[in-house]
């Protein structure tokens, strides 16, 4: 359950550095709508990119695994769509924006799961 926890921090901290930091996403409203959209991001990756990345997979296979980064991008707008039909308050304005945005939020989530890796590992004594 910690593991959960932590996931969900490391997708809020991800989302709140790419909506301080990359121009065209914007969040209106409580810190708290941040922690929510972090969970539906969360939601989106576990449910929905299997099939998406299982769909795309000649692409995945054809651009060596560059292509995952377009599948981050569909990612983050699905959540944003969603953000919205929840009036949480988050807009990406477009494709590049998203694109960057999802970047942002892919590098913070591996340098935090790299610091936070015993934790998410589960230290055994």
């Amino acid at each position: 359950m910690t593991k959960f926890f932590l996931r969900w921090a490391i997708n809020a901290i991800a989302l709140y550095v790419a909506v301080t930091f990359v121009p065209g996403i914007h969040q209106q409203g409580p810190w708290t709508s941040l922690l929510w959209l972090a969970l539906i991001l969360g939601l989106l990756n576990a449910l929905v990119r299997p099939v998406v990345k299982l769909l795309a997979l000649p692409f995945l296979i054809l651009t060596l695994g560059l292509f995952t980064i377009i599948i981050n991008t569909f990612m983050l707008m699905l959540t944003s769509w969603v953000g919205q039909a929840f009036n949480l308050g988050l807009t990406v304005d477009g494709f590049w924006s998203a694109l960057l945005g999802s970047i942002v939020i892919s590098i913070v989530s591996v340098v935090l799961s790299l610091i936070l890796r015993d934790e998410l590992k589960g230290r055994k004594k």
